[in-house]
């Protein structure tokens, strides 16, 4: 079906819903703010407040969570078309605390030494325009519904944990969490994230060495064995494909790990990731590590020849996925970065998205940008023309069937 819509939205109020969203505090876990701030633009661009709703999934996830998922269901206005679903994620990472944006030559910037908070406010105030747009200019729709997750940056735990049931039947879904419009990501890897504890026995470091046994050497030995092994990094192993990475080292409460250089170390506590497009490959990664560890707690012992405890915990972050080329989704997306005159490029991604989550939950779901540049660090900015380009996306797939 296609529609009279020929291009054109409202600009100026996009960026100055972009603008006000980027205003909000919400790091990840602490999004009340920028969630009610949400309901109040839905409210204001005639979402009625029986159509908005929050879930419950803060009681399922097992960190601390200010807010449930916003969802809103809106009927369609054609009534043979199946409902979309268009999401993305309230939350920012930690380092977007305090920013304050800051227009600038075509962009947005932080004015403060931060992280901006572009991902994935730019996928918010794409998702508010797109209905705004629809109701301003009387478009011809089919059902859709908006999903806004919570503690995406810190595991995709809002989409991981959402009963699929409150969307309402949506056959498809549409992203929006990246740089350019019309890049559309049709898979992306599994993770894995680990844990280890590494119990030894504190000793004084200088009378009495040969009394404790080192949590410290045992990491270090354990850490220097996956390196030697190629296993760190990016892995290639017979033709399979991942990466690994070691992101904290401290003890039970992220401090520092031992107190002092006269006692010997008796807590080390490691945490890690494993990622692959192959699944089995994800777990070959961790299981090395793991490995890696227990054989070096054998390594380390006292005088009366005993060794380290060593508890190795991994938990699946989200499953690896790829969607074929024809899929509806995917020849969706392709049409509407057509027309809006954009090339499309299919590709997949070695970051998790929520759409690995929603694939999982059976609702196939492709990825689209919409002008974040340089995320997770202090350079971070939001490409105007890009950004708007990801509103006339959305607008684009609400409003084409596939070609």
């Amino acid at each position: 079906m296609t529609h009279s819509w020929n291009g054109s939205f409202d600009e100026t109020a996009a960026v100055a819903r972009l603008m006000r969203f980027l205003a909000v505090e919400g790091i990840t876990g602490q999004e009340a703010a920028i969630a009610q701030t949400l309901r109040q633009a839905l409210l204001e661009i005639g979402v009625p407040a029986e159509a908005i709703q929050f879930d419950q999934v803060q009681q399922r996830i097992p960190l601390p969570t200010q807010s449930g998922n916003l969802i809103v269901q809106l009927p369609g206005t054609v009534s043979t078309a199946p409902r979309l679903l268009f999401l993305t994620h309230m939350d920012t990472v930690p380092l977007c605390a305090g920013a304050k944006p800051l227009l600038q030559d075509g962009r947005i910037v932080s004015a403060t030494s931060t992280a901006l908070g572009g991902d994935n406010r730019t996928g918010c105030a794409v998702l508010v325009t797109l209905i705004a747009e629809l109701f301003r200019q009387q478009l011809p729709h089919p059902p859709i519904t908006l999903l806004f997750t919570v503690r995406e940056e810190s595991g995709l735990f809002g989409a991981r944990y959402l009963d699929p049931a409150t969307l309402g039947g949506a056959v498809m879904g549409f992203n929006v969490d990246g740089r350019c419009a019309s890049e559309i990501i049709i898979g992306a890897v599994g993770a894995d994230r680990w844990e280890v504890e590494i119990t030894g026995k504190a000793a004084h470091a200088g009378v009495h060495p040969e009394r404790g046994i080192s949590a410290s050497m045992v990491a270090a030995l354990a850490l220097a064995e996956v390196f030697r092994k190629g296993w760190f990094g990016k892995v290639v192993k017979e033709g399979k494909e991942g990466t690994s990475n070691v992101g904290s080292i401290g003890d039970a409460h992220d401090r520092s790990a031992g107190e002092a250089t006269n006692v010997v170390t008796d807590f080390v506590k490691i945490r890690g990731e494993s990622r692959s497009h192959d699944a089995s490959f994800v777990a070959e990664i961790t299981q090395a590590y793991q490995a890696a560890f227990e054989s070096a707690a054998l390594q380390v012992r006292n005088h009366l020849g005993e060794t380290a405890k060593v508890q190795f915990t991994p938990r699946l972050d989200y499953h690896p996925f790829r969607l074929a080329e024809n899929e509806p989704v995917v020849q969706r997306a392709i049409a509407a970065a057509r027309r809006i005159e954009r090339d499309p490029i299919l590709r997949t991604t070695n970051g998790g998205l929520d759409a690995n989550w929603l694939v999982r939950h059976g609702i196939p779901t492709v990825t689209i940008g919409a002008g974040q540049n340089e995320i997770h660090t202090v350079q971070e900015f939001v490409d105007l023309s890009e950004y708007l380009a990801g509103c006339r996306m959305a607008l684009a797939l609400a409003l084409s069937e596939t070609a």
